[in-house]
């Protein structure tokens, strides 16, 4: 195959893997951030406490976290990633219209008290599929990673993820959108179907996903993206890095060992991450919340306000932040990161003691989230630089736990924190000192390499030297 065929085949096949794992990862978001935006509903319909919608977010971002580490590793071995992702989807789904049905067993289990507000019963049920979805969501970011690895140069992975990483924004904010709707048109007694919607088109996706896409590039007769990358390719077969399988095996292996588990730039792009997904927690799952309750707005406008937070903020934000590390920082996502968390610090701050203003409230809140969706998009991005093609969804997997471990600060302590107190004031105090923290951790990274792939280079010379290869 010439050169012109393959960058056209390979330009077709790229880019349609990079839509339908956008759209797909969108559509996890739907059925996941949909509890969070829906809270105040849920505390006004069913009588909720913030400590026990904290508790929520707290066991559902910590499972989150350990399935994405458990995924990580088994979508680096299997073959069938999309198989993975479009599972995960299809059985999220299952469980939001689960939720949707709890006050339906009512005759049989004592769930809704004589004013129709929730019991332990309807608790205990409602927090269980919850932690039951947090393990299914899990199985949406690992697969991704590995797919873009597998499907996207080392040299536009930055730029491309970062497009990529608009999901998260896309599908929280047409999702703050459509709860709008149905909580403005239906009020908060419509609780149900902020999960049963979602949920009807979560299954679509899992169908796209499935039939949509391919596994690997060598599954369409292409080379892998390192060849394409490292090479300007006149003809693939002189291209093609040829290893046996036992030597693949035996790279695969190190790779895990030395790009990932003992890799110090992996543990530390992790560590930033927790501190980095406690502001964006804050203003994702509170935000809602925190609009009504702090900002005085009303709940279908709050919601409105994250739809366009998400969309307008965190989707230019992850581009912007792509475009700069590919074009300013040569690929050192990093260096990037570390200014963005400090810009969203400052905004957060500024949102913090704004005056109860709707337009001052909603510029700031939008300015928070197009910073912070900078270094949430890229840390991972990082990742998949560091660990390469062979540990990029177990690097991302490690890197999940330490962000949804995030959830304990964001979740049950600062739901604690507001129930007992009845302010916010305590919360934005953390979550700024956090954010202080989180841009020392990542300036210690500034000048580490962009990715891990000339230590790869040696790996697979050494391995093909000790097999007798070469």
């Amino acid at each position: 195959m010439d050169s012109v065929s393959v960058n056209k085949k390979y330009g077709y096949w790229h880019w349609r893997t990079l839509i339908v794992l956008m759209i797909g990862y969108a559509l996890f978001y739907f059925v996941r951030k949909n509890f969070s935006i829906a809270m105040p509903a849920l505390e006004s319909e069913l009588g909720f406490s913030k400590t026990q919608l904290g508790i929520f977010l707290t066991l559902n971002g910590v499972i989150y976290g350990v399935s994405r580490l458990v995924n990580g590793f088994l979508s680096d071995k299997i073959r069938n990633k999309k198989g993975l992702m479009a599972l995960g989807l299809l059985l999220s789904a299952g469980v939001n219209i689960a939720i949707g049905f709890i006050p339906s067993v009512n005759s049989f289990f004592t769930v809704l008290d004589a004013e129709g507000k929730a019991t332990m019963g309807f608790i205990y049920i409602m927090g269980s599929l919850w932690l039951i979805n947090g393990w299914l969501q899990g199985m949406g970011y690992p697969p991704c990673s590995s797919l873009m690895a597998h499907w996207i140069k080392p040299s536009e992975l930055a730029t491309k993820q970062s497009i990529w990483n608009a999901s998260h924004s896309l599908g929280a904010g047409a999702l703050g959108f459509l709860i709008a709707f149905i909580l403005g048109h239906f009020t908060n007694a419509a609780w149900q179907w902020c999960f049963w919607v979602p949920a009807i088109l979560a299954v679509m996706g899992s169908a796209m996903i499935f039939f949509g896409i391919k596994n690997t590039p060598q599954e369409v007769g292409l080379p892998s993206v390192h060849e394409l990358d490292k090479q300007n390719v006149q003809d693939s077969s002189k291209t093609k890095i040829s290893m046996s399988a036992e030597a693949e095996e035996l790279v695969s292996k190190r790779c895990l060992k030395e790009m990932v588990l003992a890799n110090p730039i992996i543990w530390l792009i992790s560590i930033a991450d927790f501190f980095v997904y406690i502001i964006r927690f804050t203003i994702l799952d509170w935000g809602s919340t925190i609009l009504v309750q702090f900002k005085g707005m009303d709940t279908a406008r709050a919601a409105s306000t994250i739809g366009a937070m998400e969309i307008v903020g965190g989707i230019l934000g992850c581009i912007a932040a792509g475009w700069i590390t590919d074009h300013f920082f040569k690929g050192r996502a990093q260096r990037t990161s570390a200014v963005f968390t400090l810009l969203a610090t400052v905004s957060l701050a500024l949102f913090w003691v704004a005056p109860k203003n709707d337009v001052f409230s909603i510029a700031l809140i939008v300015l928070s989230a197009f910073f912070i969706y900078g270094p949430q998009a890229l840390l991972g991005i990082a990742c998949s630089n560091q660990a390469t093609k062979y540990g990029a969804a177990s690097a991302n997997g490690i890197c999940g736990v330490f962000a949804y471990l995030a959830p304990i600060v964001s979740g049950v302590v600062f739901g604690a924190i507001t129930q007992s107190t009845g302010d916010w004031n305590m919360v934005f105090l953390l979550s700024i000192a956090m954010g202080v923290v989180g841009t020392v951790v990542l300036g210690l990274l500034w000048f580490k390499p962009g990715d891990g792939y000339a230590k790869v280079d040696k790996i697979i010379a050494e391995v093909k030297s000790e097999l007798g290869e070469e």
